[in-house]
């Protein structure tokens, strides 16, 4: 197939929809599809595949976005028209202004398309501070509604998400496949830096954002017996990293920031004791996932907005959202009885199977398929 993803943002590699966009291309393109991508920048693809729509530079927006590592793509009806033509599918990542303008040009054209539901509203109203609103929410559940009804087949990334689009009148089929995990990352020995070979590592990987909640982990090893012996990684970017910074000063070991490429990434995974996955909104999160495939044992937020919990083998791999305290028994648990944790760790590395990259592109794939023969019916 030729199959065109349009995204505003796939240069910049610090947002999980870019990096669930780049994953599937590349894929894709093992399977023997071309790929097209448009997007605001692109780059890792041959030339005659990339699309540049240019950065919307809208004041304050833009701004605001960019902090969060993301970045809008011009509504480009020139580059869009030239990305979608002679595409059997285009595949939509996001609802904005560059994806509605596109979606016109595919109607027009008579282009198959199909939509990807990535972004919870929560992850917007989070950062206006205004997520506890659930009248804001709703008002931008309707608005992306608009964009996404267009459509016969969404894809969403967990049955989460899809639950919250049947809740708020979505009518299109909704075709829960994971976003998957790279077969990169793997368990493996991994050399752990000198100055924290006698501490007990604990890892979360995310935006520095309201709600990611990284705030409750320090609070829960603030909380801790074993607080002395802890060192915590948070791994990311993002406008909340001042704050996280200055509440981590409390600790014995304050947090190591960074934001690490793949490879290191999966490294630091390795070395790591335990993963914590705080987030109080979360349509699947790909980090906790790349996390307990290497057998990294994850303590997950039960928060009812956040998917990332149905990843839970049992009890102790929950946590009360919002409960630093519960966090810190949780912690404490798997400190006190390691025997426990290997076992979890060997039963994590199985569940993973399931959610191969690979595996997950087929799916995604025959939803491709069926939008385009239900094209072709209606042509014919």
């Amino acid at each position: 197939m030729i199959i065109t993803l349009i995204v505003d943002s796939y240069a910049q590699a610090s947002n999980g929809t870019t990096m669930t966009t780049r994953r599937f291309a590349e894929v894709l393109m093992q399977h023997g599809h071309t790929v097209k991508i448009a997007a605001s920048t692109v780059d890792n693809i041959s030339p005659d595949c990339a699309f540049e729509l240019g950065i919307s530079k809208i004041p304050v927006l833009y701004q605001v976005s960019k902090s969060q590592g993301f970045i809008f793509a011009k509504r480009n009806k020139k580059v869009l028209k030239e990305a979608i033509l002679g595409s059997d599918v285009v595949h939509f990542l996001l609802p904005f202004g560059c994806q509605r303008l596109g979606k016109k040009l595919c109607d027009k054209e008579g282009i198959p398309t199909t939509a990807a539901f990535h972004l919870q509203p929560e992850n917007i109203t989070s950062t206006l501070h205004m997520n506890k609103l659930q009248s804001v929410n709703d008002m931008i559940y309707r608005k992306f509604k608009r964009f996404y009804n267009k459509f016969e087949h969404v894809h969403c990334p967990s049955n989460m998400i899809a639950g919250q689009l049947k809740e708020h009148g979505y009518t299109a089929n909704l075709h829960v496949i994971s976003n998957g995990v790279s077969p990169a990352f793997v368990k493996k020995d991994a050399l752990r830096p000198e100055a924290l070979k006698d501490k007990y590592i604990i890892l979360m990987v995310g935006r520095y954002s309201v709600e990611k909640r990284q705030d409750l982990i320090i609070q829960a090893i603030l909380e801790s017996k074993y607080e002395s012996k802890i060192q915590l990684i948070l791994a990311g970017k993002g406008p909340w990293k001042n704050y996280l910074e200055s509440l981590g000063e409390k600790l014995t070991n304050p947090p190591i920031f960074a934001f690490y490429e793949e490879e290191e990434l999966i490294e630091v995974i390795n070395y790591s004791d335990l993963y914590v996955h705080s987030s109080d909104a979360e349509i699947e999160a790909i980090s906790c996932m790349e996390a307990f495939t290497c057998g990294l044992v994850p303590i997950i937020s039960d928060s009812k907005i956040s998917a990332t919990n149905q990843f839970a083998i049992d009890e102790h791999n929950l946590f009360e959202h919002g409960n630093s305290h519960s966090l810190m028994e949780k912690i404490e648990y798997y400190i006190e009885n390691p025997l426990e944790k290997e076992k979890r760790s060997q039963e994590y590395i199985e569940y993973a199977k399931q959610y191969s990259i690979d595996n997950c592109v087929r799916k995604l794939e025959e939803v491709f398929l069926l939008a385009i023969d239900e094209a072709k019916e209606k042509k014919s």
